[in-house]
């Protein structure tokens, strides 16, 4: 566990988490370290016999869809656990013939279709290393945010009525 742990770090290295975390924010500056447009689709009912999370990568984009009939806070692990297999450059995938691709994207052509993922169980590798990625960015985005040296900051001008020099 503390190996897969080590590996999703190294994976957010130079991967900025907003502060305060915004997902939509978050989405985008995975976007840009993809080098390539991500879209957040809700898609009711998903998770009644199907995954609860869906990542669809086609040759200029990525697709993420979720559950929206959930709490705010599990319809953002859901995206936020697509977006770790995005980060982590996952490949194995979902059969891309069956009738469900063509219910989420009607004017997608099967064939485009690089990966398909779906959130289903936690039991292969790649399952738990997206949980772990997914909670690290979790655990990240719930820290303080750094309290500013910037001169006129607020610690600065409390350092100035404190008469306070280090």
């Amino acid at each position: 566990m503390s190996r897969l742990r080590r590996r999703c770090e190294r994976r957010l290295q130079g991967v900025s988490i907003p502060q305060p975390f915004d997902l939509d924010a978050f989405c985008a500056v995975v976007a840009a370290h993809r080098g390539r447009p991500l879209t957040l689709q809700p898609m009711p009912g998903l998770n009644a016999g199907a995954p609860c999370g869906l990542w669809i990568s086609v040759p200029t984009a990525d697709y993420v869809f979720y559950d929206p009939g959930t709490s705010r806070i599990h319809a953002e692990h859901i995206v936020l656990h697509e977006l770790a297999h995005m980060l982590s450059r996952h490949m194995t995938g979902l059969d891309v013939s069956g009738g469900a691709l063509g219910r989420l994207m009607p004017d997608l052509d099967p064939r485009t279709v690089q990966t398909v993922l779906g959130r289903v169980a936690y039991t292969t590798y790649q399952e738990r290393e997206a949980e772990m990625l997914a909670s690290l960015i979790r655990a990240r985005a719930a820290e303080p945010e750094a309290p500013s040296d910037l001169p006129g900051g607020t610690l600065s001008r409390v350092a100035d009525v404190l008469n306070f020099r280090p």
